[in-house]
């Protein structure tokens, strides 16, 4: 079963030098029906403005994975670390036991990425923070970014959770299976694709989200060239 959710439906929150949409209640966007997806309780559309970014603050117990979309984002942390993410790269950020950060667009360009937070299946872990590079170029198939599972720890960043995110860049015209372990959230990154299960077709146009449950298989076809993410991740 596939739900669509398009751009236009979503949240909003413009704060003049950070714009972004809600996929889920955030902040001061509150929902009901929108308070998450399984273990997927935050995806934030967000655009800053060039040398702007959110100061220090704190979190404890989540997983905070961000995909960059343009642009690039610099993190620095309470426990040490420091790095800057560049648009086709992917940071996560485990908070543990708790964790200060900042993170600041410190380029002369605005920034665009996805603030992804899934709630951890272990607490109180020791913070830690990782990015990577994965292939930018157009791929026949998505990419493994980001998992929990441990058979997958050796090509793709590592979080305390259930749940695999894969991601990539699709030339028009490719058509390809995916396989779902447990219900799957779609992103819609840049482009337009049609996803199909075995009940339903729709059409995603960049900003948009789906979700897809009781389905194992999806068809994704890019209609034109698109960026697409899945976050497969238990309920």
């Amino acid at each position: 079963m596939i739900k669509h959710y398009p751009y236009k439906s979503l949240g909003s929150a413009n704060h003049g030098w950070l714009k972004s949409k809600h996929h889920f209640s955030f902040a001061n966007y509150y929902n009901p029906s929108r308070m998450g997806f399984g273990k997927l309780r935050v995806v934030n559309d967000d655009w800053v403005e060039q040398g702007m970014g959110f100061p220090s603050h704190s979190h404890r117990n989540m997983e905070i994975i961000s995909f960059i979309r343009s642009g690039a984002l610099t993190h620095q942390d309470s426990t040490g670390n420091k790095g800057t993410t560049k648009a086709g790269e992917v940071q996560v950020m485990s908070a543990g036991t708790g964790i200060v950060h900042s993170e600041y667009n410190r380029t002369k360009n605005p920034l665009t990425f996805y603030q992804i937070w899934i709630e951890t299946n272990k607490t109180d872990v020791t913070p830690r923070w990782e990015s990577k590079k994965f292939p930018t170029e157009q791929l026949s198939a998505l990419t493994l970014l980001v998992s929990g599972y441990p058979a997958d720890k050796n090509k793709a960043l590592f979080i305390n959770q259930e749940t695999r995110i894969y991601g990539g860049k699709l030339a028009k015209g490719t058509v390809f299976e995916h396989n779902i372990d447990h219900q799957a959230y779609i992103l819609a990154s840049a482009g337009m694709f049609k996803v199909e299960d075995n009940s339903k077709i729709i059409i995603m146009n960049t900003g948009d989200g789906a979700e897809v449950t009781q389905s194992t298989t999806i068809l994704l076809r890019a209609l034109t060239d698109c960026e697409v993410i899945i976050i497969d991740t238990i309920n």
